[in-house]
């Protein structure tokens, strides 16, 4: 939105997301561009950035079209939040893909009547990892409270606004040692392996290029950033449906059903109960579940009492990332000192 009568610029944002050789699944956004830059310092910088991230003007119910660099296209439409997700069928993507299994691509707006003045730079990168063959195991991690302190367990979540609207990307510290230890997993335990990293969260989208630049800065390994939609006010899901970040892991499973995974995330929330589900659903398929304990003593003791009878899969309460890192090189997943 522009307070001053003239058009914003359009943009999409293509989210990281994750295929196969023969599958492309991405999501992305099309929106007004409010021109958000958080590099810039100051209180009412990061009011007015906050702000612009959640009071969005989405590109409705258009069609977008996916450039691959050998020539090919696919196309996808928006729906009436400005949401695409392109999930379709597509022959050899893996000789597109970098060392690390990355495919590059750009995506553009395919109605290039578009009355803005945009259309001279209407092509966006977008990056979707295809998981080496080589792959020794996959890593899903949650992100709040499991690599970055957001205060989701404080009293009415006042820890979790303040931190989202009043400190920048660049401030927010990792918790201590997790960056060396996703590092690690990434590695493997040859130490020059490049086992996939998928980061989940119940964060909205709105926070999506946030989130990634607090891991770029920080050094965690690059892979994709799993988010959901922002509720509607008023609108609440069923009671029976499963929580987006649930139903993002299963597909991930689903999607590399011969690659075994470990799950990290921390005792605060709901990750005990749902990786739980996961694990007793996908028995062969969950290598570990580490879990960061948090200082809440009834959360802490609700999942003690979650894994107290449980042993289809190893699963390890974490003070530290130091803790952690030793029971992964005991257990073979990461390279010895």
């Amino acid at each position: 939105m522009n307070w001053f009568g003239k058009k914003d610029k359009l943009q999409i944002i293509a989210f990281q997301s994750y295929g196969t050789d023969g599958h492309f699944y991405a999501r992305g956004r099309a929106l007004e561009d409010e021109e958000i830059d958080l590099s810039k310092k100051g209180f009412f910088n990061l009011l007015w950035n906050s702000f612009k991230r959640f009071e969005t003007d989405e590109i409705r119910n258009t069609s977008i079209t996916v450039h691959f660099k050998d020539g090919r296209t696919i196309t996808g439409d928006t729906d009436n939040l400005g949401y695409y997700l392109v999930d379709t069928a597509i022959k050899s993507l893996r000789e597109l893909a970098n060392n690390e299994g990355w495919v590059t691509y750009q995506i553009s707006y395919s109605d290039t009547t578009l009355n803005r003045e945009i259309l001279h730079q209407n092509r966006f990168p977008g990056e979707l990892l295809l998981p080496s063959k080589q792959a020794e195991f996959g890593v899903i991690s949650d992100i709040d409270d499991t690599i970055l302190h957001t205060g989701v367990v404080s009293s009415l979540k006042w820890k979790v606004v303040f931190n989202t609207l009043f400190k920048k990307a660049g401030q927010r510290i990792p918790l201590e040692g997790a960056a060396q230890f996703y590092g690690l997993l990434h590695r493997g335990k040859t130490g020059n392996g490049a086992n996939p990293i998928f980061y989940v969260s119940h964060s909205p989208w709105n926070l999506y290029r946030y989130l990634e630049m607090f891991l770029t800065k920080n050094n965690f390994p690059k892979g994709p950033i799993l988010l959901r939609n922002f509720p509607r006010w008023g609108g609440f899901g069923s009671t029976d449906e499963k929580p987006e970040k649930q139903k993002e892991i299963v597909n991930i499973l689903k999607t590399y059903p011969d690659l075994k995974f470990i799950l990290i995330g921390d005792s605060g929330e709901h990750d005990a109960d749902i990786y739980k589900e996961i694990a007793e659903q996908y028995p062969d398929n969950i290598l570990a579940i580490y879990l960061r304990s948090v200082d809440h003593k009834k959360k802490m003791e609700r999942v003690k009492g979650v894994f107290e009878k449980y042993k289809t899969t190893p699963v390890l309460l974490v003070e530290s990332s130091k803790q952690a890192i030793e029971h992964a090189r005991e257990n073979g997943f990461i390279q010895l000192k």
